[in-house]
């Protein structure tokens, strides 16, 4: 019986050698081709599904602002730049991408839903149901009775919130809101529909809640004493510690420092 004889050490050295360079090669070669075939005309992007809220954009508008800045085919297209392309249009908040096989992309979109202005008048900036700040063209706005919001930057998510709060309690009486503004300084300014201005001091938003309730209780009878109405109210102060003071439209300067006297009301 004979026994093979174990290979040279060299001979077992080149043999590794070759069986690595062929596994490059294979490697190169099918890396390649598939550069070639993610390359292929057939693989470029040629249209995109949209589907979500869509109410600002259509088809024309969506390739006209979309298709010209779309970079790579159905492979190499990256997702994530290709998603803040359209989050970067105006009234988009969210976009969300994926690839459709084999030429073709889905996207579900997301729009700002308008709830307020922001900013100081003659600002074109919106507020959104989430409370971020957004720009558009306000041609575009099918609403235009909304209130205007105004604070520090990053603080847009607390004004809505606070708004969302405070409007409320005065629906029952008939009041709106139509400005709330938190200063620099976390005082907090607002103006009724009737043009009244509010002053309403800085603090939680129990004691923004407890101030304004206090208001709302004997405002009423306070303007009656007077013979006017809660719309005639010029401004009230809210930032006492046991009342409030008004100014009526109508009431000269004596007569109004009587009636600030007045409602230094007892809690």
């Amino acid at each position: 019986m004979t026994s093979n004889a174990p290979l040279p050490f060299d001979i077992k050295l080149m043999n590794r050698v070759a069986t690595t360079l062929f596994a490059l090669l294979v490697l190169m070669l099918l890396g390649a081709g598939l550069a070639y075939v993610q390359q292929l005309p057939q693989f470029a992007i040629r249209g995109v599904t949209v589907v979500g809220d869509v109410s600002h954009y259509n088809a024309i508008s969506l390739r006209a602002n979309v298709m010209p800045r779309l970079k790579g085919t159905f492979f190499t297209l990256d997702l994530q730049a290709t998603r803040q392309v359209f989050e970067a249009m105006p009234w988009v908040r969210q976009a969300v991408v994926r690839r459709d096989f084999p030429n073709r992309l889905k996207v579900q979109l997301e729009e700002h839903q308008p709830v307020a202005y922001w900013g100081v008048e003659g600002d074109s900036r919106l507020v959104n149901s989430f409370g971020e700040v957004f720009d558009v063209n306000l041609g575009e706005l099918e609403q235009d009775d909304l209130p205007r919001l105004n604070g520090p930057e990053g603080q847009s998510a607390k004004v809505l919130a606070t708004y969302h709060t405070l409007q409320p309690l005065l629906t029952p009486m008939d009041m709106a809101l139509t400005q709330l503004e938190l200063t620099p300084r976390g005082g907090w300014r607002a103006q009724l529909e009737a043009g009244t201005t509010l002053e309403l001091g800085s603090g939680s938003t129990a004691e923004l809640v407890a101030r304004t309730e206090r208001f709302l209780k004997t405002v009423t009878q306070a303007t009656a004493h007077y013979n006017r109405s809660v719309e005639q109210l010029a401004s009230v102060d809210l930032r006492h510690t046991d009342g409030y003071a008004i100014r009526l439209n109508g009431v000269s300067t004596v007569e109004a420092d009587n009636v600030k006297k007045l409602m230094q009301v007892n809690r």
